[in-house]
C-alpha cells in the first residue's frame, strides 16, 4: 500500500486543504493518506478554534483516511521541533512519503537547500549568533543567516512561512535518515497570513478572523469551507457555546501569572533570559490578552514566541517536563484520533510492522507525554461551561472515530 503523510493543523479544515489533499494523492500516487494533526493548541501558540475531534471528523469526511495526533510537546514549538515530532510520528506509522504545501513548489530546491545548509552550517551558526546577540528575534536572525549562505533567493526563499516549515520537514527526514520521500506542491490562491477572504480558497487566518468577527457562518465564510467543516463548526458551537480564541483564556491566564512567583515562571518551558519579569510587570496593567502581549512584545520576543510561552504557562509545562522527551530517538507512541474503513484496512495490515504502541485514547496509559497531553486538554476545555467541558473531555477516553 502506498501511503502518503500530511502534517496539518486544520484550524479549520478548508478548501485549500482539500486542494492539498487531492494534489498530494496524485503526486504520491497514494492508496491511503495519513494526516498528523496538532491537538488542542497549535504551532503558533494558539488554541484551536474547535477541538481536535471535530476537526478530525471534518478531515475524515472530506477524504483523509487516518488522523493521528501530534503530541502537545511537539505541536507548540518552533518549526524544527514541530517538524521533527510530526515526521517521526508519520515514520513510526509507516508512511512512504510526506507531501507539504510550499511557496516554492520544487522539492529539488528543498533538498539542494538542505545540502547547502550542511556545507555552510558553521557560517550559518556564526551569523545567527551575531544577530541574536544584537537583539534580533530567532526568525529574523535565521533569515539573515540563511541569506548569507544563499537560501533566500527566488528558487528557495526561507523567509516564507511554508518554505520554512517544508525545509524543516526535509531536514528532519534527512538528519534522522528516515525511509520517507519528501514531496511538495505549490500553494494556491492565498498567502499563509492573509487576513481577508477573497475567494473560495482562503487562508485559515482569514477564516478564523471572520468567524470571530461575525460570530456566525455567513456566506463568504461557508464558500471557503467544505460542507462537513461547516457542520462540525456548527455542532461544536452548539455543544461548547462558542469557538475558542485567546481572549477567552485571558482571566485564567492572568490568574495563573499573578499567583506564580518569578521563580515558578522561570521554570516554565520557553521562559528564558528574564522574560518572566516583563510578563509579571505587564500583567499588572493588562486588561485583555492582546494588550498584554503588546506590552511584552519586543524585537526579540515575537508575538508567536510569547503566545507559546503563555500556552506553556496555562498548561504548567515546565522545562524539565520536555527536555528529556526531546532527547529520545523516536516518538514513544502513536495516537489514532480517527480513521475510515480504508485507513482501518491499512492499520490492520501494518500493525505488526509498527514498533511503537498504538493508542486509541488517554485511558490508563501514563507516559510522561500523555500526562502533559491530559493537562493541555483540560486547559483547553477549562473555559467552557461545566456540562460542555465534561461531555467533550469524554471523547479523550473513547475509541477513535471510525467512518
Amino acid at each position: 500500500m502506498n501511503v502518503c503523510g500530511l502534517i496539518v493543523e486544520y484550524n479549520p479544515f478548508h478548501n485549500g486543504h482539500v486542494y492539498h489533499l487531492e494534489e498530494a494523492k496524485k503526486t504520491a500516487a497514494a492508496d491511503c493518506v495519513v494526516a498528523v494533526m496538532s491537538g488542542s493548541f497549535l504551532q503558533r501558540g494558539e488554541p484551536a478554534i474547535i477541538d481536535k475531534f471535530h476537526r478530525a471528523r471534518a478531515a475524515l469526511h472530506t477524504g483523509i483516511d487516518v488522523v493521528l495526533e501530534l503530541p502537545y510537546v511537539y505541536a507548540v514549538q518552533h518549526s524544527d521541533i514541530f517538524a521533527t515530532g510530526a515526521v517521526k510520528t508519520l515514520s513510526a506509522f509507516g508512511v512512504n512519503s510526506i507531501c507539504f504545501g510550499s511557496e516554492s513548489g520544487s522539492i529539488n530546491s528543498f533538498i539542494s537547500s538542505y545540502h547547502t545548509f550542511k556545507e555552510n552550517s558553521s557560517t550559518y551558526d556564526h551569523i545567527l549568533k551575531h544577530y541574536l546577540d544584537a537583539g534580533s528575534s530567532f526568525p529574523e536572525a535565521s533569515t539573515f543567516a540563511y541569506k548569507e549562505i544563499g537560501l533566500t533567493d527566488t528558487s528557495m526563499d526561507l523567509s516564507k512561512p511554508n518554505n520554512i516549515l517544508g525545509y524543516s520537514y526535509v531536514k528532519a527526514i534527512m538528519e534522522n535518515n528516515l525511509p520517507i520521500t519528501p514531496l511538495t506542491i505549490k500553494r494556491k490562491a492565498n498567502a499563509f497570513h492573509d487576513e481577508t477572504i477573497t475567494g473560495t480558497i482562503a487562508s485559515a487566518t482569514s477564516i478564523r478572523k471572520e468567524l470571530m468577527k461575525q460570530h456566525a457562518l455567513v456566506p463568504n465564510i461557508t464558500d471557503s469551507l467544505p460542507t462537513e467543516t461547516v457542520h462540525q463548526l456548527q455542532q461544536y458551537k452548539r455543544t461548547a457555546t462558542y469557538w475558542h480564541d485567546w481572549e477567552k483564556y485571558f482571566p485564567l491566564l492572568h490568574y495563573r501569572v499573578m499567583t506564580m512567583s518569578k521563580d515558578e515562571l522561570a521554570n516554565i518551558h520557553g521562559v528564558d533570559e528574564g522574560i518572566e519579569y516583563r510578563i509579571k510587570t505587564a500583567a499588572r496593567t493588562a486588561n485583555s490578552f492582546q494588550s498584554w502581549v503588546e506590552a511584552i512584545k519586543t524585537k526579540r520576543y515575537t508575538w508567536t514566541r510569547i503566545q507559546r510561552i503563555f500556552v506553556h504557562i496555562l498548561t504548567n509545562t515546565k522545562k524539565a517536563d520536555v527536555e528529556r522527551i526531546f532527547e529520545a530517538s523516536s516518538v514513544p507512541y502513536v495516537r489514532v484520533l480517527g480513521l475510515t474503513n480504508n485507513g482501518r484496512n491499512y492499520l490492520n495490515q501494518q500493525k505488526k510492522q509498527i514498533n511503537v504502541p498504538i493508542l486509541s485514547s488517554l485511558g490508563r496509559n501514563q507516559h510522561d507525554i500523555l500526562s502533559i497531553e491530559e493537562k493541555a486538554t483540560n486547559a483547553y476545555y477549562s473555559i467552557l461551561p461545566p456540562r460542555s467541558r465534561q461531555m467533550l473531555f469524554k471523547q479523550e477516553l473513547q475509541a477513535p472515530i471510525i467512518l
